[in-house]
């Protein structure tokens, strides 16, 4: 599938374990793992966890292991923000070329960017108010965007 507005296809360097079973040599009870994640979640996002626990703990999927995912367990311990993360790190995307902007008034390819996160950040929040994951009377304000994320 190609990209959104370059229609260039991307490559992702992510893969996917082979096998669909718990690995033989994980040595992590369902139980340690889920207290590794509530500790984590605390100053993380969820796609920061899973790193994190590829990266340091070793542990290549967690659905295998507690049969869902990691912001599906997050929501049942409501440890969750209000916002979906891929909205946020849109909206905090849009704060920095905002800032960029002030400073740089003349730059046409930012300002060409700038249009294009907006346009992405819409187009996500009509879908997450579709899935009722927004409310529907919520709004999106760019001048207020700062006080979302803080």
């Amino acid at each position: 599938m190609a990209r959104m507005h370059s229609r260039k296809k991307g490559k992702s360097s992510s893969t996917r374990p082979i096998s669909k079973k718990k690995q033989n040599w994980l040595s992590y009870t369902s139980q340690e793992i889920e207290q590794i994640i509530i500790k984590l979640a605390k100053e993380n996002s969820p796609s920061e966890i899973g790193l994190i626990l590829r990266d340091e703990y070793g542990i290549p999927d967690t659905r295998l292991i507690l049969n869902k995912k990691i912001t599906k367990f997050l929501e049942e311990k409501k440890l969750l923000n209000g916002l979906p993360e891929d909205l946020t790190n849109l909206i905090r995307k849009q704060i920095a070329i905002t800032k960029h902007l002030e400073k740089h008034r003349k730059d046409q390819p930012t300002k060409r960017g700038l249009i294009l996160t907006e346009s992405k950040i819409k187009r996500l929040i009509k879908y997450y108010k579709k899935t009722d994951k927004l409310p529907k009377d919520w709004k999106f304000d760019a001048k207020k965007a700062r006080l979302f994320i803080e």
